[in-house]
């Protein structure tokens, strides 16, 4: 299960961010969670949760933020948003060449 490893790397970031700003506690939490990034939304959530237990975002509220991937397509010449490996929106072409995809990056905490 990565995603607990996940969980603790952001864990692990948030703190940093939220001591760094004097935060007595972290009540929120945004993930962005690329689309190929190979997640398991249950898996995260419970990840967090763990990942969470004795830090200053114990109990906070998880947001997931769905980000589709970035894709060109070499036959129609196009940047398209890419769900999964699948065909092209516009020409739906099987030419896709992913270009970006995130992953999970922390985008936002609330603390107070």
């Amino acid at each position: 299960m990565h995603e607990l490893s996940l969980c603790l790397n952001a864990v692990e970031i948030i703190e940093q961010q939220a001591r760094k700003n004097g935060a007595q506690r972290v009540t929120g939490v945004w993930l962005e969670v690329g689309a190929l990034a190979c997640v398991e939304e249950s898996a995260l959530r419970f990840g967090f949760s763990i990942a969470c237990r004795e830090t200053l975002a114990q109990d906070c509220e998880l947001h997931i933020i769905h980000k589709p991937a970035q894709a060109w397509c070499w036959t129609c010449s196009q940047a398209v948003a890419a769900e999964r490996y699948d065909e092209c929106p516009l020409c739906h072409c099987p030419t896709l060449h992913i270009a970006q995809n995130e992953g999970v990056q922390v985008k936002s905490i609330e603390v107070e």
